[in-house]
């Protein structure tokens, strides 16, 4: 695979449906839980939106819930297995794979800001590494892409702590696999979150969707 090939990977997104009290529950409050909800729903739809823009070999969405109308046409979607976020993930990249045998990148719904030429470098990279890594600015990780997707590289990584990233991309190291670093980005968790990324991009449905909030900013 050439290293510019930008059609050989899959690209999997792993998401929830956005039902109101069962996402983004750290912005509630300020934000209502309806709020919150649709705040997720456009992060959704923006990163749905800009996967489907980027060549890929499958767009699979991992989803934890009911497809909706913010789902666009060309993605295949696989429920979530697993408890813990390190077994839905791993499950997530174990189902694509018996999809299409091929690399895979996948990200997460909390990056609305993220640009498909972003995904493509991420996609590109796994032409000539082992595995891509995308840092988040709360010490976890945005995104993940994996050659040869190995349950064990994922399987009792902490979650959602200050360490998370440092020691996922200490086990892919530690496995000898070689690692492309892509810029950091912010996930959205909390309003400073929210605010900052909007702010990223101001053109985006989340950017939109806060701005119809009640919250004062």
């Amino acid at each position: 695979m050439s290293p510019h090939d930008s059609a050989g990977a899959q690209l999997l997104v792993i998401a929830k449906e956005p039902v109101p009290g069962k996402v983004k529950t750290r912005l509630t409050p300020p934000c209502t839980p309806d709020e919150a909800a649709a705040l997720a729903g456009a992060a959704l739809e923006d990163t749905l939106r800009t996967v489907a823009r980027v060549p890929a070999v499958r767009r699979v969405i991992a989803l934890d819930g009911a497809p909706g109308a913010w789902l666009p046409a060309g993605f295949t979607v696989v429920p979530q297995r697993g408890d813990g976020l390190d077994e839905r993930l791993a499950a997530a990249f174990d189902d694509a794979h018996r999809l299409s045998p091929t690399p895979i990148v996948l990200i997460g719904m909390d990056t609305p800001q993220v640009s498909a030429g972003l995904l493509a470098e991420a996609v590109s990279l796994l032409g000539v590494h082992d595995a891509v890594f995308g840092p988040a600015t709360d010490g976890g990780f945005w995104l993940l892409g994996l050659r040869a997707p190995d349950p064990d590289l994922l399987l009792g990584v902490p979650m959602s702590e200050p360490t998370t990233g440092e020691i996922q991309l200490n086990r892919l190291t530690e496995a000898g696999m070689s690692v492309a670093r892509l810029p950091r980005l912010t996930d959205v968790d909390t309003m400073a979150d929210a605010i900052e990324v909007a702010a990223l991009a101001p053109g985006s449905r989340f950017a939109a969707a806060l701005a119809g909030t009640a919250v004062p900013r």
